[in-house]
């Protein structure tokens, strides 16, 4: 039998065509099902930095009522406390927390504060050769002083 006689039976055989379709779009439906898993992945991130930012605003608040000057330092590990605590699971080695004195105090007796979260999203996508997103989340401290 002959390569083109082989040809001509299989292109007349319908046997092996869910095979042959399920090759062609069973990749395609895989990556799109990963992707939303991607998708769920950072926006559940996402959500985790930006509430994490808030319990460091609100610690911050409550702490100098109290009388209990924070440090940038004292909030910045705070924050990674908070943020990789068993409430928003995320990975220490992808965030990155800066806590800074704005340059510009704009109210007169209170101290303005700037937290920046940075999160390098775990990516399932690795194999198709996506890298994954970074998020980046800032948000001003409001803490009065006198």
């Amino acid at each position: 039998m002959g390569l083109t006689t082989l040809l001509r039976r299989l292109r007349r055989d319908p046997a092996g065509s869910v095979a042959v379709e399920f090759a062609m779009l069973g990749s395609m439906f895989i990556a799109m099902l990963l992707a939303v898993f991607q998708i769920g992945i950072a926006l559940q991130a996402y959500n985790a930095i930006r509430s994490a930012s808030a319990d460091v605003a609100r610690y911050a608040a409550v702490q100098y009522q109290t009388d209990n000057r924070l440090t940038n330092t004292q909030l910045r590990n705070f924050a990674m406390a908070r943020a990789t605590s068993n409430t928003y699971l995320l990975s220490a080695n992808n965030l990155n927390v800066r806590v800074q004195d704005e340059a510009d105090q704009r109210i007169v007796g209170a101290r303005q504060i700037r937290l920046t979260l940075d999160y390098q999203v775990p990516t399932v996508l690795e194999t198709f050769g996506l890298h994954s997103p970074m998020l980046s989340y800032t948000r001003p401290i409001f803490v009065v002083t006198s």
